[in-house]
């Protein structure tokens, strides 16, 4: 692969933003990003990057903006063709839409025929690394690395493991579902960039003896991520604490099986008590915030002010297909409204930053994705805040970076992705 320049605006974080803190980014108005095999070798002014390089191909992006990829640490493969199903809240809705279209995923031909949508729509949206639950069928999980492999990406991924309270179809068995997760982490984690997550879907449909069998996974391999869901919906709350009434809260079930720790994804953490909040913070777990979800299923309001005060590690994602968007830009403006509701804000370099630097340290993986430091994968996203008619009006007021930053957070979605870079090579599909 010969090297390439992109050169645009750049855009990376060290930290998070506290307010318009210069110290926590590098905003560059005439950079460039120099790619060789698959990697940042050296980001920064022009000038400076092209003399490194003098043979190089160069891409010329601006005046758009290069940040590192999107990351997207909670969505779910099989529903694809679920995304926008009307009017039901949770359980309703896992019973109604979802479970009736996760049992088309034990056809691998189907897994194999969606795995490619699937993964055009995060690259259309800017998203390069995703934490992915696939459905109970090992062939759903195999469609979807093996398409991750193909494209290069880096990908996280995992079956459910479900043995109760959900359609035959959809069920494993404690001992299946710990030997089929065993046999997937064998064959696919580490493999190019490739992560494997334990994923029992949530405690609602696991027994006592699938949790123990997950929890056995995370101890016999910890390096790997736990996914799953806690306390998104006020019933399911109930219904889960009725299912393990030993337990002290939701939160405690997963601490008893050994599934909550630094590589946990929680995902939604709507309604908890300061107990669970208090258990999160020290296992250093992470409460992944899904602002489109929890507003379309009427979930509630995640309060992110509580949950940082607390020092609970935060992320936020899609949920698709409770979520109503793959793009990451479409659910911080759903985040932003969130916020305000509860007298809290979301400034548009916080955002910015949760969506790179701060995803991917939610994931563990800073040091491959999430900057553009050299070393760092060159996983990339081009903004183009006129991407638009209504767009560019507004663009034509704009005289900061916030204020920029704000108009794709809040009116931006694929249209505004000019390009994005896997693993240094241009993966937007067309259309």
């Amino acid at each position: 692969m010969h090297d390439r320049i992109l050169r645009g605006r750049l855009l990376s974080f060290s930290d998070a933003p506290l307010g318009d803190d210069p110290s926590t980014y590098a905003h560059v108005e005439d950079g460039g990003v120099l790619v060789r095999e698959g990697r940042i070798a050296a980001s920064g002014a022009w000038a400076d990057v092209a003399a490194l390089a003098r043979d190089a191909l160069v891409v010329d992006h601006r005046p758009c903006l290069i940040l590192p990829g999107f990351i997207d640490p909670h969505i779910h493969f099989p529903q694809v063709q679920v995304i926008g199903s009307f009017g039901a809240q949770l359980l309703d809705w896992l019973n109604t839409y979802t479970f009736v279209e996760e049992q088309k995923y034990a056809d691998p031909a189907h897994a194999a025929a969606m795995a490619p949508r699937f993964c055009d729509e995060l690259l259309r949206h800017g998203t390069t690394t995703a934490a992915a639950f696939c459905s109970v069928h090992p062939a759903s999980v195999d469609a979807f690395f093996a398409e991750a492999l193909a494209r290069g990406m880096r990908m996280i991924g995992g079956k459910v493991m479900m043995d109760r309270n959900a359609p035959e179809a959809l069920r494993d068995s404690a001992q299946a579902g710990y030997d089929e997760s065993k046999a997937l982490i064998a064959k696919w984690s580490g493999r190019g960039r490739l992560h494997y997550a334990i994923s029992p879907r949530f405690a609602i449909t696991s027994s006592e003896a699938q949790m123990e069998a997950a929890g056995a996974l995370a101890r016999e391999h910890p390096d790997l991520h736990v996914q799953t869901h806690l306390a998104e919906n006020r019933a399911e709350c109930d219904f889960a604490r009725s299912l393990f009434p030993y337990a002290r809260d939701y939160t405690d079930v997963y601490a008893h099986y050994g599934l909550l720790g630094p590589r946990s994804l929680m995902g939604h953490c709507v309604h908890l008590a300061d107990r669970e909040i208090a258990a999160l913070a020290e296992a250093g777990a992470v409460a992944v915030f899904n602002p489109t979800s929890n507003l379309f299923l009427g979930s509630g309001l995640y309060d992110f002010a509580r949950l940082q005060g607390g020092r609970v590690r935060t992320a936020v994602a899609t949920d698709v297909g409770g979520g109503t968007s793959y793009s990451m830009l479409r659910t911080m403006d759903e985040a932003y409204k969130i916020l305000q509701l509860q007298g809290q804000t979301l400034p548009p370099l916080m955002a910015f930053y949760m969506m790179t630097l701060g995803n991917a340290r939610a994931l563990g993986l800073e040091r491959h994705i999430g900057t553009l430091d050299p070393g760092a994968d060159a996983d990339l996203v081009v903004l183009d805040v006129c991407a638009t008619p209504a767009m560019a009006m507004r663009a034509a007021t704009v005289s900061t970076l916030a204020e920029e930053l704000f108009v794709l957070q809040t009116m931006g979605d694929d249209r505004a992705v000019r390009e994005t870079y896997v693993a240094g090579r241009p993966a937007r599909p067309a259309g």
